[in-house]
């Protein structure tokens, strides 16, 4: 995708942004619903108000590119291409899942599209980019590898170390911010002296950009750019995306740190509103567009729920299953640790 094809779409590429952005957004709203019946365990980290910058964004990737992700993935994963189904699976437990129902809502992988998860560790995501793209430049592969991440993750020494190690061996990595203003329950301005995200990747002599994450043609547009300039220069690029989540950090959070204020204040800027004021300026979509599109997304939603329910559970002899390994060598522990790591005194 151009950057002037995402700025100016046609009426075929409108109604496919906004069926991606509200299949995300009822995804999510059914997500917190089964929560809330005990359907979904564990943590829950929704995408509701951010959908802009996945929609935006990841289809400027090839399908040989490499996409990382963070615990708040959902969003990343349908529109990486991955079945709702699958998605919403995983989240039940079930062995229909993407990752066999072991990963659960923050550890979502599909290595059939190149989706590298779902992470559960801030900042976990940065190192394993550099080592993807590491492995692409070293095999003579002309992919990007795009790393999404939160703006907590900035405050973590994995965020420098890899900046500074993809701009060392000139990496062709895609570190995209979604700066949320929130990690976790602390505003950034409490935990960054320099509340900006982009400039701090001068310090490595890094190209970088900002832009409005709740716009997604806005989005689109300095997306496809980085992606270009990643892909024709082999080199790294930050892009930031500031953005908003309408909901809690997670089904367990409280939200004691932010007003309701604030939040109303956002939600005047609803990436799904904000584009649907755009494509109907430009006679793009109409009443019927949305009505259509919806009634197919709440279809969607539900056969996905339906896919879950019908999956089964891994059978209980199965629970050591990947987790250990047979190994028919020597039983004396001395002996294999002498064996293995023979420098070593035992």
């Amino acid at each position: 995708m151009n950057a002037s094809s995402a700025s100016h779409p046609d009426r075929e590429h409108a109604l496919t942004i906004l069926h991606q952005m509200l299949l995300i957004r009822r995804f999510e709203e059914k997500s917190a619903e089964l929560y809330s019946l005990g359907k979904i365990r564990g943590f829950l980290h929704l995408y509701i108000g951010e959908e802009a910058v996945a929609v935006g964004a990841i289809p400027a990737l090839s399908r040989d590119d490499s996409l990382v992700s963070t615990y708040r993935e959902h969003g990343h994963a349908l529109i990486r291409g991955m079945p709702a189904g699958a998605v919403m699976a995983e989240m039940f437990g079930k062995v229909n899942g993407c990752s066999r129902g072991r990963g659960g809502s923050m550890h979502l992988f599909d290595v059939s599209r190149r989706f590298f998860g779902g992470n559960a560790i801030v900042a976990g995501g940065l190192p394993l980019a550099v080592g993807l793209a590491l492995a692409d430049k070293l095999q003579g592969r002309q992919r990007v590898t795009a790393c999404l991440f939160g703006d907590g993750a900035v405050a973590e020494g994995a965020f420098h170390e890899s900046l500074n190690l993809a701009a060392l061996w000139q990496l062709p990595v895609l570190f995209l911010c979604e700066n949320n203003l929130y990690a976790m329950g602390t505003r950034i301005e409490r935990y960054q002296s320099r509340p900006e995200i982009y400039p701090k990747a001068a310090g490595y002599g890094i190209s970088a950009d900002c832009v409005d994450g709740m716009d997604v043609l806005a989005v689109q547009q300095t997306a496809a750019a980085a992606v270009d300039f990643v892909r024709s220069n082999s080199r790294p690029f930050l892009l930031e995306a500031k953005t908003y989540r309408f909901r809690a950090h997670s089904m367990y959070d409280a939200e004691l740190y932010r007003s309701k204020s604030e939040v109303e204040e956002w939600k005047q800027r609803d990436p799904i509103n904000l584009f649907l004021a755009q494509a109907r300026t430009r006679g793009l979509v109409n009443d019927d567009d949305i009505k259509s599109i919806d009634s197919r997304v709440a279809t969607e939603v539900a056969e996905a729920v339906a896919f879950a329910e019908a999956g089964e559970w891994e059978p209980i002899q199965d629970v050591t299953k990947d987790v250990y390994t047979r190994f028919d060598g020597p039983t004396n522990a001395s002996t294999v640790a002498a064996q293995t790591h023979p420098q070593v005194p035992v």
